[in-house]
């Protein structure tokens, strides 16, 4: 794989502007700004754990509430990891990992397989971290599930802490996300599924 696994999506409706760059073989460049800083706090975690270059840029009816930008980041940044991904030649598909934070630990299992799913098992005991809902936890999963073709675990193991629980869950994802998209180098030329292909999900043309 010589050329760079990059997607870039510029996603504008009448509740937000978001632009975002994907690299998948990066270093943790990150550079975000969504309105939302747990948000923003997550997305670090995302390109910090996961080793992905990221540049994303939001604007959104934050004066509202954070549902819209919080569900289009998603939305945006499971299109650009899918156009980054292409049509999956030569990853491992498959990526796992368990993170601990202090008293929580968040298990991520999923699989590039261009099959949507999520199951989402994470309890999260307070209804807010800082201004942020947590019950957006799960709509930004769901938003970036059905735009990338993931199929997603998440089980929460332990945990008290609101915070602790939903930053573990952003590092196992990053972990599993980094395992799942690296090039096998046994089957670098190949695409790892025994039908010869995998399922893309859909994204806008730019």
């Amino acid at each position: 794989m010589t050329s760079p696994r990059q997607g870039e999506i510029h996603r504008i409706t009448n509740e937000t502007d978001v632009q975002i760059r994907f690299g998948l073989d990066g270093t943790g460049k990150c550079d975000v700004s969504t309105g939302v800083p747990f948000l923003d706090h997550m997305v670090h975690q995302l390109s910090s754990h996961g080793l992905f270059d990221l540049k994303i840029s939001a604007k959104g009816d934050t004066h509202i509430d954070d549902h819209h930008t919080n569900e289009d980041v998603g939305i945006a940044l499971g299109q650009a990891l899918s156009k980054a991904l292409g049509n999956r030649k030569g990853i491992n598909r498959f990526g796992h990992f368990v993170a601990p934070l202090d008293e929580a630990i968040v298990q991520v299992v999923l699989d590039c397989s261009g099959r949507p799913h999520l199951s989402y098992g994470l309890e999260i005991p307070s209804q807010r971290i800082g201004t942020y809902e947590t019950e957006l936890v799960k709509e930004f999963f769901i938003a970036l599930v059905n735009n990338s073709g993931l199929t997603l675990h998440i089980n929460q193991l332990n945990g008290i802490n609101s915070h602790h629980i939903v930053e573990a869950c952003f590092k196992a994802f990053a972990r599993a996300l980094r395992m799942a998209t690296e090039v096998d180098p046994r089957r670098s030329d190949t695409i790892p599924s025994s039908k010869g292909m995998l399922e893309q999900a859909g994204y806008p043309n730019e």
